[in-house]
């Protein structure tokens, strides 16, 4: 079987022997397009061998990977669209394509969301008027709130409930492990979620 590599080599013999461009596409051997760019390689580069291509360089440096990851981690319902935008931001020009590459190679794949809770009237009506009555409140108002979990946890006492044990000190290493910059950013973000919930009129939003 002829290969590329076998048709190279015999259309830069012929042109070693003398025969023209016009001459050698007269044999048929390749089409003329090719025989005229393996001449012209050959002449550049004075060898048959044809240098490997590097590739398209990559457009992001781990450290941009890294911010990438973050990026999505804090807002897992963004889209990679949504997700370019905001990485452009940091000074990486890359299609939403990229950006979902980027994300598979550091294991994240993007799954159909688990269906949210039913918001009964009553929610909808509560989180209206909380948002509402909240809407006018800055980062640094809300910076002077102290937050709790929805869900309680009694390290001591009883609530007369039914509990289900767990080791004190796993539910404080929770507490403990959350970042002071984590806990900033949620903070930041209240006014954009009172303002997103408005937005929905109560309902579900990305937050």
């Amino acid at each position: 079987m002829v290969t590329c590599k076998d048709t190279r080599a015999a259309i830069i013999a012929l042109h070693k022997n003398g025969f023209t461009g016009k001459d050698i596409v007269a044999t048929k051997i390749a089409p003329k397009s090719t025989i005229y760019r393996f001449i012209k390689n050959f002449k550049e580069r004075g060898s048959i061998l044809v240098k490997k291509a590097s590739g398209r360089p990559r457009k992001s440096s781990k450290r941009q990977d890294r911010l990438l990851k973050r990026i999505q981690l804090w807002d897992r319902s963004a889209t990679s669209a949504e997700l370019a935008q905001e990485w452009q931001q940091a000074g990486v020009s890359a299609s939403a394509r990229t950006v979902r590459r980027r994300l598979l190679e550091d294991g994240l794949v993007s799954r159909r969301a688990a269906k949210k809770p039913l918001l009964s009237k009553k929610n909808i009506r509560d989180r209206l008027i909380f948002c509402r009555k909240y809407s006018e409140w800055t980062a640094e108002d809300w910076g002077k709130v102290i937050f709790s979990d929805e869900a309680p946890f009694r390290l001591f006492g009883a609530s007369g409930k039914r509990l289900v044990r767990r080791r004190k000190e796993v539910i404080m290493k929770e507490w403990v492990s959350i970042s002071q910059d984590l806990a900033q950013k949620l903070i930041e973000s209240m006014p954009s979620r009172i303002a997103e919930v408005l937005k929905k009129k109560g309902q579900h939003c990305k937050y």
